[in-house]
């Protein structure tokens, strides 16, 4: 009998994102998730919204692709490396990564109490962790003196300037060695645009940054290090982005994936 799921608000967001991955996954192909397909043949959840925004399926997928592309080069040059997931949702990236020591997933409790379900986790390098971002989860980390990957996706245009400075105060007091990438939205975008299946939860965007070094300066612990456009992404799949991902004025309004260093590190 199908899992039936029923959410509202900003978690519920996590059940577009994974329609998005299974859709692609199981058509196109531009990205390869045979866990995220398993999942939304067996929920009890009305995905028809979700199934009309193509704004919102191709940004998923784009993200994807360029955060997949970015993990996996981060492991290759730091193995045994542990990675923390903010915002996870029902993601599937631990299952396509190799060389980390230790993946933790990190969610609030109501979002986890669904992942634990659907995807109950019995290998032992890849942990739950049910916490806001903003709440001390650096204590749960277990390892030490190893490098560190924080993956922030789909979550700071949701939350507001102050929220996202107290991830990185988290961060910083926990790790020595750490390389953070975290989706930022444009604020002319935050402004004028909602994708219409995320509205329909209930979520807003709310907060975004200009680029990567405005954010870096609002982060007295990090320095900027490279950022990456979602037109990157987007180009695999829509050849045409080749093109326009030279033109500034389209690259400014893209989601961008920022890559920060840790100071000192």
């Amino acid at each position: 009998m199908p899992d039936r799921i029923s959410l509202s608000g900003v978690p519920e967001t996590m059940l577009q994102t994974l329609y998005a991955r299974a859709e692609e996954s199981r058509t196109r192909g531009a990205i390869h998730d045979e866990a995220a397909e398993a999942l939304v043949s067996k929920l009890d959840y009305d995905f028809s919204i979700a199934k009309r925004d193509k704004a919102m399926r191709s940004g998923v997928i784009a993200r994807t692709i360029v955060l997949d592309k970015l993990t996996k080069a981060f492991l290759a040059s730091h193995p045994g490396a542990v990675v923390v997931n903010i915002a996870c949702g029902l993601d599937t990236r631990c299952y396509r990564m190799t060389g980390f020591s230790h993946w933790y997933n990190l969610d609030l409790p109501e979002t986890m109490a669904v992942r634990e379900k659907l995807l109950p986790e019995k290998n032992e390098t890849i942990s739950q962790l049910a916490m806001s971002a903003m709440d001390d989860w650096g204590a749960k980390i277990a390892e030490t003196n190893v490098p560190a990957l924080i993956i922030i996706e789909g979550l700071t245009m949701y939350l507001a300037q102050t929220d996202v400075q107290q991830i990185f105060r988290v961060i910083s007091g926990r790790f020595q060695d750490a390389t953070v990438f975290v989706e930022t939205m444009n604020p002319m975008v935050v402004r004028r645009f909602q994708e219409k299946s995320i509205a329909a939860s209930g979520a807003r965007f709310t907060w975004g940054v200009k680029d990567g070094e405005t954010l870096a300066a609002l982060l007295p612990d990090f320095r900027f290090m490279e950022e990456h456009g979602l037109t990157e992404g987007m180009a695999v799949f829509v050849p045409i982005y080749k093109l326009l991902d030279k033109i500034p004025a389209v690259r400014s309004i893209s989601n961008r994936i920022v890559v920060l260093q840790q100071e000192g590190a």
